[in-house]
């Protein structure tokens, strides 16, 4: 970690073939932004003192002092007082860096950007992946709204992943957001009165619209052809027709 700080010189140690420009060299003038500060050993934290101080530092085989003026954006999901008072986090360090002070409530206390969230996190994941999921049904969301994330934004991140790999259809559904989400406070809730009017049509040609819907009728009913014409009004041979179009295996 020292070594990412501050670079070294050639020859410092086993493998040092060549100089080497530390990030607060290459950030001087700019910001640098230090993850999970409170993860920082002790011996480390002095050195860091220093840089934000009297901005400069010295490479690790070197006497030379070098110069950098950066700004110092830090994050951590501990609490530093605590651990100043535990002495396991240095108190100058701490009000060195604590100048402004940014808190982020966890996602459980603005539970109202998790649609927003999802949202994003969808649109990307269809970019990347080349898929085409339209969102979420209203059962799933508000099952991700019951939720308390205790990895935050990162955690949801990871669900609507998971989601997004195990979902048959293009919406995603109570039970494809994963064990932990859907038995949290009880088993996977029965959708089947809302589901269809959950599912997120806006965007969707009527053709697409008709595939989800024979679709969750078909889920609901088990697959059974008769009871799913008589619940969507057609004749059975109007629901066969209707599966061969779409491709739909049932």
């Amino acid at each position: 970690l020292e070594e990412e700080f501050f670079g070294h010189k050639k020859g410092a140690f086993t493998g040092a073939y060549t100089d080497k420009r530390g990030k607060f060299e290459a950030a001087d003038k700019g910001t640098i932004f230090l993850d999970e500060i409170g993860d920082m050993p002790l011996a480390l934290q002095g050195k860091l003192l220093r840089v934000l101080q009297q901005k400069e530092f010295s490479p690790i085989g070197s006497n030379e002092v070098r110069r950098t003026n950066v700004r110092v954006v830090a994050a951590t999901n501990r609490d530093l007082k605590k651990m100043v008072a535990a002495g396991t986090f240095r108190q100058d360090l701490y009000y060195r860096l604590n100048v402004i002070e940014i808190k982020l409530p966890k996602l459980c206390d603005r539970k109202q950007d998790i649609p927003l969230l999802c949202k994003q996190f969808i649109s990307r994941i269809n970019q990347e992946q080349d898929r085409n999921i339209k969102g979420l049904t209203k059962a799933a969301e508000r099952k991700l709204l019951a939720y308390p994330f205790p990895g935050n934004v990162r955690e949801l991140s990871n669900i609507i992943e998971y989601a997004s790999i195990v979902c048959e259809n293009d919406i995603i559904d109570v039970c494809d957001l994963g064990p932990e989400v859907m038995e949290y406070g009880g088993v996977c809730e029965d959708t089947s009165e809302h589901e269809d009017s959950a599912v997120k049509f806006d965007g969707m040609k009527l053709r697409e619209v008709e595939e989800v819907v024979i679709r969750a009728a078909l889920s609901r009913n088990g697959g059974k052809r008769k009871a799913t014409a008589q619940e969507l009004g057609i004749s059975e041979r109007g629901l066969w027709n209707k599966i061969a179009e779409y491709g739909i295996e049932a």
